[in-house]
């Protein structure tokens, strides 16, 4: 097959047009070329998709799939369904963030905004990025129809992972001692990079379509943290904190640079339940979490594990909460 992947520098896409390579595919990435090299084997095109003539540098090419990682706007979405609508099967790489009700599981959807998301101001409106999602989901089935394959993913992991949110805990268990973990009754997923991008090609190949959410099975979040601690061979002591403690000490759930990762507020815990059943089905095949830890781990060291970190609790904010306990 004749792939364009509408990205294929960092993380999701980079690691999709590896796949794709890695099965044989004749693989095009489209993107700035600014966040990294393409994988060997594929050919870079450059566009700029803010542009309204960006993608002109793919004219007179055919492809049989496409493959959209990178928007954040509904305008790239659609200019991008303009050039290639005619192709055979269309993939759009969605989120969970398109969800209505974050604090409990169901199919509502936010409404949809046709905008350009605006990464800086998303903290003064978090429902934008879910929106924008939305609006280019139904733009892309309202083109592609049946040849439409939507992967609405969760916490994505592994090599390349820009965020810092699961490396966190095969980082932090890997260096043993007393380790400060939420003492919640919440469950988890999560899904390693490589087994999305082995499913989206998967998808391509074999002409997989509808609406899918790309995460894992759902699992409580003390036995993940358990079972990343016994992978990376931890003699960790895991302290459990109650969350008004965390609180107190000003320590944000999720992400940030003073904040425990994969812990959910109450007011979120449906995106981390969510039914993973449609998605296996489909062909989704989950890593065991033992070996999505250790990559997770490589990938810190490789990084350096002393470095200044999206997400996490830095070791003195840490150790002044222990102490409190």
């Amino acid at each position: 097959m004749r792939i364009l992947i509408l990205g294929g520098t960092r993380f999701v896409g980079h690691t999709t047009a590896a796949a794709a390579v890695a099965g044989g595919h004749d693989v095009v990435c489209a993107a700035r070329g600014e966040s990294g090299a393409v994988p060997d084997g594929a050919r870079l095109v450059k566009v700029d998709r803010d542009q309204p003539d960006g993608l002109a540098p793919l004219a007179g090419e055919s492809f049989d799939a496409v493959v959209d990682v990178a928007p954040i706007s509904h305008t790239w979405v659609r200019r991008a369904l303009d050039a290639f609508g005619s192709v055979g099967h269309w993939t759009f790489v969605s989120s969970i963030s398109v969800y209505a009700h974050p604090d409990r599981v169901d199919d509502v959807l936010l409404p949809p905004r046709q905008e350009h998301f605006d990464r800086s101001k998303v903290l003064q409106d978090p429902e934008a990025y879910g929106s924008i999602k939305v609006a280019s989901e139904n733009a892309v089935l309202e083109t592609m129809g049946d040849r439409a394959f939507i992967v609405r993913a969760g916490l994505i992991t592994g090599p390349g992972d820009p965020f810092d949110r699961f490396g966190y805990w095969p980082m932090r268990l890997h260096r043993g001692g007393r380790v400060a973990v939420p003492d919640v009754d919440q469950l988890t997923q999560i899904i390693d990079v490589g087994d999305l991008a082995a499913w989206i090609v998967d998808a391509a190949e074999r002409g997989t379509t509808g609406v899918y959410d790309g995460i894992g099975p759902a699992q409580p979040l003390l036995d993940v943290l358990r079972t990343v601690a016994d992978a990376v061979g931890s003699d960790a002591e895991l302290v459990r904190v109650p969350e008004s403690v965390l609180t107190e000490h000003d320590i944000a759930p999720w992400a940030g640079p003073r904040s425990l990762p994969l812990w959910l507020p109450a007011s979120h815990r449906g995106m981390s339940a969510r039914d993973a059943g449609p998605a296996l089905a489909a062909g989704l095949t989950p890593r065991p979490l033992a070996e999505s830890a250790v990559r997770a781990l490589e990938h810190e060291k490789a990084l350096g594990l002393d470095r200044e970190r999206k997400a996490g609790l830095p070791a003195d904010a840490e150790a002044e909460l222990l102490a409190a306990l």
